[in-house]
């Protein structure tokens, strides 16, 4: 299998600024575009991690990027951190079991 088919996980963190302040609202404007893909995710204190393939990567975030527009952003960091495996699908669940 290609490796770009396959599951990884992504972490995504956002930072929208509006009138000169971060603001929780518009973060969950982002969970809320996550939610909507129906990709499996776990939101965390400071990101939230989504399983996606890396062609559906862009998609994922356009579709959080333009939440936050439409929620009222002036603008945004994401910082990303992606883990590839180019042999096996990545999920939440092989890395989170043993807490669960």
């Amino acid at each position: 299998m290609n490796w770009k088919k396959r599951t990884i996980n992504v972490a995504i963190q956002v930072l929208p600024e509006a009138d000169g302040k971060i603001k929780y609202e518009l973060v969950d404007a982002a969970i809320e575009a996550i939610q909507k893909t129906g990709f499996n995710y776990q939101v965390c204190p400071f990101e939230t991690v989504v399983e996606c393939t890396f062609e559906e990567l862009s998609g994922l975030l356009e579709n959080v990027h333009e939440a936050c527009n439409m929620a009222g952003t002036d603008r945004m960091l994401t910082n990303l951190k992606i883990q590839v495996d180019f042999h096996e699908n990545v999920t939440i669940g092989d890395k989170m079991e043993k807490y669960l």
